[in-house]
């Protein structure tokens, strides 16, 4: 089927929004018709060719929601109809990683997802019988995608899926990385390093676990209204005195959990340095820059803290996107709220500026 998808045809250079050719969905994979897809920061990541790891030509996106319009043999869990959220952190429920409580790194198809192509190690999209490979397991800046079944979490149809599409990456980052990987303790104080859609999700995550304090902080006074919004009880601008007052306010020991959502090191080396002597979890979720480094004195480790890294949050996508997602239904996240532009497939490169200029938390692309 002839298709609308914008293409990374080359590192630093804008999105071409063009046709392509999509092929049918082979065995355990599923045909979605994109409805929403949010515009990530790991989207203009690789697109700007920092990103080691990244290729062209390839079709970007990968927050999406969407609606299965046709299934591949052997596909036994959704069905067309049903409405999806794509997981470029897939769960097969099968290999080892899946079978433990203590990671939500799926292993079935990654290296294949890597290299962008489907778990038989080829692509359905093509352009004059050329291949395009395919990001993350998913290409959502597109009117429909092909992907493998255990990349889809089925979530209930009553969801707006403009809503439920940031649950695909950014919010579920953040919430996760609060209530699965740090999994904060009611009465605890939080900090968080960074108020956008990962850092306040984490900040609504540390509200939903009942966090006694959360601070939050950022250079945006837009941003930590936003961060109050969700949970914050204080909010601060950063700066060189942030750990500082941390440990100030804290009576010398600092927070039992932070949180860094920024990807700049010297910031992460702030989440470690205001965590709590004793017990204190530092939480990196940000992504630094190619060959960048965290540096921490040793000695904060040997008195007691402890520095982790989050990936999609530690969410298990098949299973925990859909109790996310009811969660929102249920008014305790104002997921409405994260969405501040609405865009266009065709405006993609505008989603991009947006984000650059940090106009907003988060566009999505509607697809008519």
């Amino acid at each position: 089927m002839r298709i609308r998808a914008a293409v990374l045809e080359e590192f630093g250079q804008p999105l071409n929004v063009t046709d392509l050719d999509l092929a049918e969905p082979r065995g355990r994979e599923v045909l979605v018709r994109l409805v929403a897809c949010g515009v990530c920061h790991t989207d203009m990541y690789t697109a700007s060719g920092v990103d080691p790891s990244g290729y062209a030509p390839t079709v970007l996106g990968h927050e999406g929601a969407g609606v299965v319009e046709a299934v591949g043999p052997d596909v036994r869990d959704v069905a067309v109809g049903d409405h999806v959220v794509t997981l470029f952190s897939p769960q097969c429920r099968e290999c080892e990683h899946c079978r433990s409580p203590k990671t939500n790194i799926c292993t079935a198809i990654r290296e294949q997802q890597n290299l962008g192509f489907l778990p038989d190690g080829t692509t359905r999209l093509t352009r004059d019988g050329e291949p395009i490979r395919h990001f993350m397991g998913t290409s959502t800046f597109a009117t429909h995608t092909v992907v493998p079944e255990i990349a889809l979490a089925k979530v209930n149809p009553e969801a707006p899926l403009e809503a439920a599409c940031l649950f695909a990456c950014g919010l579920s980052t953040g919430i996760g990385a609060a209530m699965f990987t740090a999994q904060v303790e009611e009465g605890s104080t939080v900090v968080v390093f960074g108020a956008g859609m990962v850092g306040l999700g984490a900040v609504a995550g540390a509200r939903l676990q009942k966090a006694e304090r959360i601070v939050c902080i950022d250079l945006s006074e837009e941003r930590l209204a936003m961060a109050r919004h969700h949970g914050a009880t204080d909010t601060w601008i950063g700066g060189d005195g942030t750990v500082e007052r941390v440990l100030e306010e804290t009576g010398g020991m600092g927070a039992d959990y932070t949180f860094e959502a920024t990807g700049l090191v010297g910031v992460m080396r702030q989440a470690v340095e205001a965590a709590r002597m004793g017990w204190g979890l530092a939480t990196m979720c940000g992504v630094a820059g190619k060959d960048e480094t965290l540096d921490v004195v040793p000695r904060l480790l040997i008195t007691g803290r402890r520095v982790c890294g989050s990936s999609f949050g530690g969410v298990k996508g098949r299973d925990q996107v859909p109790q996310l997602v009811d969660r929102y239904l249920a008014g305790e996240i104002d997921v409405d709220a994260f969405v501040s532009h609405r865009i266009s497939l065709e405006q993609v490169n505008e989603g991009f500026d947006l984000m650059h200029r940090q106009d907003g938390v988060r566009s999505v692309i509607g697809f008519s």
